[in-house]
């Protein structure tokens, strides 16, 4: 990207939009922040000395919509880049319409306001669940066929029927970059796009984790800085139409608390469960959100996701992008460090 370029950021309200809008903004660049919310949250646990990232000088904090073209088309007049972040990737809805019409209906709209306005690329956020879980002892890759049918969640197949969407934009010419984060955590908005450092916390302040699946199952676990500096390197050097895993460590929910012990220094109880007893709960948290509309903790949907293996390699983010990782204990203890801020910040 040119020094001084204008780029509009959807979702810059979010947990990675958030760091998104802050990271480009210290590199020079003019950044349109699109959000529903005309007055977004501070970020917690940060040093407010240089200032909240979205009320900069170079930051345009614009209301929109990605579901109202109108509004796009306004928005991303004039702008040199696009990052598509924005999304519904929450635990629930009222309506299963509500993620396709976000996330596939959305992205339809930015995709072709970002075509009629002649924008130089897009680099478009996708997820590492449209790849699908991972065989047991099997690590997977942007080449990897999907195992599974059909899909865990609602939001698993809105996602994966926005990426075909997505690579149809790019055989008509859109000039779209995909990146597929995996489980991202780490300092920034503590919303349920960030459940990982809520759950540190969690489990740092003595809640008892319950060990889905006795603790066993895999996940590739990056740090939320990684997730940012790889969409920046997705724009200057992805190539159109390519796929790029940007992850970090895979390690199994048993590993993942031992690394919060190891920067605590402390060690907590873990309780390993097998899956039937969440599921039932899961059930009953669902059941209760659709009779009265009373938010669930979690759907079954999402216990059988966790009861599966998401291993993951990065390389070729890494051979082709220059993306490097931070391992799972670096990323653990920048995490704790900043929640012991944000406790400060609370009392």
């Amino acid at each position: 990207m040119e020094p001084d370029s204008t780029i509009l950021v959807t979702g810059a309200t979010g947990f990675i939009g958030t760091r998104l809008v802050q990271a480009l903004v210290l590199r020079g660049h003019r950044v349109r922040a699109l959000s529903r919310r005309d007055r977004p949250a501070p970020l917690p646990g940060f040093d407010r000395s240089g200032g909240d990232p979205l009320r900069h000088e170079r930051v345009e904090l614009v209301r929109g919509d990605i579901t109202d073209r109108e509004s796009l088309d306004r928005v991303v007049q004039r702008c040199d880049y696009v990052f598509h972040l924005a999304a519904y990737a929450k635990n629930w809805a009222p309506s299963p319409r509500t993620y396709y019409e976000m996330n596939v209906d959305g992205m339809r709209n930015v995709f072709d306001a970002a075509s009629r306005s002649g924008v130089r690329r897009i680099v478009w956020t996708s997820s590492i669940v449209t790849l699908g879980p991972t065989p047991p002892g099997e690590i997977g890759d942007e080449a990897m066929p999907r195992i599974t049918s059909p899909c865990y969640t609602e939001y698993e197949a809105s996602k994966l029927a926005a990426e075909r969407e997505a690579l149809g934009y790019v055989e008509r010419g859109l000039p779209l970059v995909i990146v597929n984060p995996t489980r991202v955590y780490g300092p920034g908005h503590l919303t349920e796009g960030n459940a990982l450092a809520q759950l540190i916390d969690d489990y740092d302040r003595g809640k008892v984790p319950v060990l889905l699946n006795r603790g066993v199952n895999v996940g590739n676990y990056v740090l939320v800085d990684d997730v940012v500096e790889g969409n920046i390197l997705a724009m200057e050097k992805g190539r159109v139409g390519e796929r790029y895993i940007l992850g970090g460590q895979n390690a199994s929910l048993r590993e993942f608390f031992r690394a919060i012990d190891r920067a605590s220094g402390k060690r907590h109880i873990q309780i390993p469960m097998m899956k039937v007893s969440p599921l039932l709960f899961a059930w009953l948290q669902q059941k209760r959100a659709e009779w009265f509309g009373v938010y669930p903790k979690i759907t079954p949907g999402w216990v059988r996701t966790f009861a599966v293996d998401w291993a993951f390699r990065c390389q070729k983010a890494e051979r082709e992008l220059g993306y490097r990782p931070t391992g799972l204990d670096e990323g653990i203890r920048r995490t704790y460090e900043w929640l012991l801020r944000v406790r400060e910040e609370q009392t």
